[in-house]
């Protein structure tokens, strides 16, 4: 007997990946795939899940899918017009699907694809969600499927973090690839552009390892020169959600710069 398998629901109440405004009329899903076609080789197909003008539908290039919806109703889009401060008063959106972290770099790939294709063709503005990054179609980075780059997809930052005399170092867009957010701590007043880059660098050998780190773990970075700990695991709840965090620190091992 056939085993069938149940279809993936499509991720209507998730956050997005990429909300694009657009401020000419939004593309046509026809206009979409031969974009994507040309410029990766395709093919793009589209698989609707509702018929009407603002279907949700899952858009798919071989083995990857992301859930888009190339048009908002009007009251959503005037929603994140208010909210995103800008002009557009069309909107799409690219969310994210539920996946193994070992895939989640080629799926994160595609949906930023698609998000950089609905900005082109509309001359409009991405925001990435997640990092909290505006693009227009100029500031795109498109890059080859074997040439994956950290900082098109995560940002590392600081603020005060309201504990006396600390200041907080911390990344935006592990999260995209089902990992854990990371942060690190140091007095005020000290250089910040090594912890920045030290934690940009981490950032990225925690997925390419494709899983986070249990509390407690003793890290071993060769290639940086440091060894790494994971010390708390907690959920920070900034203004867009919670987001699960892990706290680390490192030391320079010893004959390392």
């Amino acid at each position: 007997m056939k085993i069938r398998r149940k279809p993936t629901k499509l991720p209507r109440h998730a956050c997005p990946l990429y909300v694009i405004g657009y401020s000419s009329p939004p593309p046509q899903p026809a206009e979409v795939r031969a974009w994507f076609d040309l410029e990766y080789g395709g093919p793009l197909t589209f698989k609707d899940d509702t018929v009407g003008p603002y279907a949700l539908t899952w858009a798919g290039h071989g083995p990857w899918n992301a859930a888009v919806q190339t048009s908002l109703p009007p009251e959503e889009a005037s929603s994140w017009k208010d909210r995103l401060h800008w002009g557009h008063p069309r909107a799409g959106l690219v969310l994210p699907t539920s996946a193994p972290t070992s895939k989640s770099i080629d799926l994160t790939l595609h949906a930023a694809r698609l998000a950089r294709g609905l900005t082109l063709l509309t001359g409009g503005t991405a925001y990435d969600a997640i990092t909290h990054t505006y693009l227009n179609p100029s500031d795109w980075k498109d890059r080859p499927l074997d040439l994956f780059k950290i900082g098109d997809h995560v940002v590392v930052d600081q603020e005060e973090s309201g504990a006396p005399g600390l200041e907080r170092f911390f990344t935006r867009g592990l999260t995209k690839f089902k990992l854990d957010e990371l942060e690190t701590f140091q007095p005020l007043g000290l250089p910040g552009r090594p912890v920045l880059e030290n934690l940009t660098d981490i950032a990225d050998e925690i997925l390419q390892a494709g899983h986070s780190l249990k509390v407690g773990t003793t890290l071993e970075i060769p290639k940086l020169g440091l060894t790494l700990r994971i010390i708390r695991h907690r959920t920070t709840a900034p203004a867009e959600g919670s987001v699960p965090t892990r706290e680390i620190v490192w030391d320079q091992r010893a004959g390392e710069d």
